[in-house]
């Protein structure tokens, strides 16, 4: 039985009655499977389904809990206020049964969400009022889980977005012996990690806030009214966590400010945009001035200059294990995703005054 037939099989356990499904893939994600299922009679309802991918999530359970407690606390607090926008969040559907998942007899973990119709999602920033909804978008869930206990939530994966242990981790690798031979891309990806291990350690050795972040706000999770262009949701919530904010903003900016996209052909014609970093910040800034810390304001630069470094490693750390994590659909591709990354961070320090002063910015 392929995938989409066993996913077929598992979307009836999602639906009340019998009847046809409609079952394609959505999104190109890098880590779980993932399906738009239409319900065709009678209702023609629409739903996501997705095959969580147990070697990056062992315990799945854990991700279900924490979306419950987000999803609770999120609706309680956007009852009470009568904001003229805000966020959307996709609804848990259960099972026949009433469970917020379901597992197949080969022990693969499924759950559904329901569909946010009318919306888009963009691999790549259009201008600069696109990019100030990202940045409200960012800021609107922040603000949103500023009064979340972090402690409430399950850290579903631990390490993740903790720079220094991805650091660690590549040490390890490289203690091991790669098994094959350098290329001149690898020497130069291994001395661009060497000439920069004091970066890894800046956030966690600041003494920072825990808050509860997204963990993974890239471009491609915001959703866009496909009417207005206006942010409608963040989605892709199974890395929600306790964690330092920087981690989020920092993957934000750099996933919107590479205008070239991660997969870009050319790594020498990766640049950061300023424009749109200006105008993602004016934006998250007006949403989170009230409760965000100047300590905090004073380490964003860091933020910015850290996260594309740190997506680098781990790209560079997966190829080198052979691509146990991030999907690849050629040899050495992982390699070159990172080399993109290492690019974006390098002309994020060429830009560093710039950079730094946007973040000293008030809105």
């Amino acid at each position: 039985m392929n995938l989409k037939e066993t996913a077929n099989r598992v979307a009836r356990r999602f639906v009340a009655e019998e009847g046809h499904l409609c079952i394609r893939p959505l999104g190109e994600g890098l880590i779980n499977d993932t399906f738009l299922v239409t319900v065709e009679q009678p209702s023609e309802e629409r739903f996501v389904l997705q095959r969580i991918n147990r070697r990056v999530f062992p315990e799945p359970g854990l991700i279900m809990e924490n979306l419950r407690v987000l999803l609770d606390h999120v609706r309680a607090l956007q009852a009470e206020t009568e904001n003229s926008r805000d966020l959307k969040f996709p609804e848990i559907r259960v099972t026949r049964e009433g469970l917020d998942f379901w597992t197949d007899p080969e022990g693969d973990f499924w759950r559904a969400l329901g569909f946010i119709a009318d919306t888009c999602s963009h691999d790549n920033v259009q201008d600069a009022a696109q990019a100030e909804e990202v940045g409200y978008a960012l800021g609107r869930f922040h603000a949103l889980t500023s009064d979340l206990d972090p402690g409430s939530l399950h850290d579903t994966l631990p390490g993740f977005h903790v720079a220094p242990g991805y650091l660690a981790r590549f040490d390890r690798v490289m203690a091991r012996g790669l098994g094959f031979p350098e290329t001149a891309e690898l020497r130069f990806a291994r001395d661009f990690v060497e000439a920069r291990r004091p970066v890894f350690a800046v956030l966690e050795q600041a003494e920072l806030p825990r808050r509860v972040i997204h963990g993974d706000p890239k471009l491609n999770n915001v959703l866009f009214d496909a009417g207005s262009g206006r942010a409608a949701s963040l989605i892709d919530l199974d890395t929600v966590k306790p964690g330092l904010v920087h981690y989020d903003l920092g993957d934000c900016l750099r996933s919107c400010c590479n205008r070239s996209g991660e997969a870009a052909d050319d790594a020498s014609k990766v640049t950061f945009d300023l424009d749109i970093c200006r105008a993602i910040l004016r934006a998250y800034f007006a949403e989170t001035g009230d409760f965000l810390t100047e300590i905090e304001r004073h380490y964003l630069y860091d933020a910015v200059r850290l996260l594309p470094l740190e997506l680098g490693l781990r790209f560079l750390t997966d190829h080198l294990e052979g691509d146990r994590y991030f999907k690849v659909a050629q040899p050495g591709q992982n390699l070159e995703r990172a080399l993109v990354q290492f690019r974006l961070a390098e002309t994020v320090e060429a830009r560093e005054k710039f950079i730094r002063k946007l973040t000293d910015e008030r809105s």
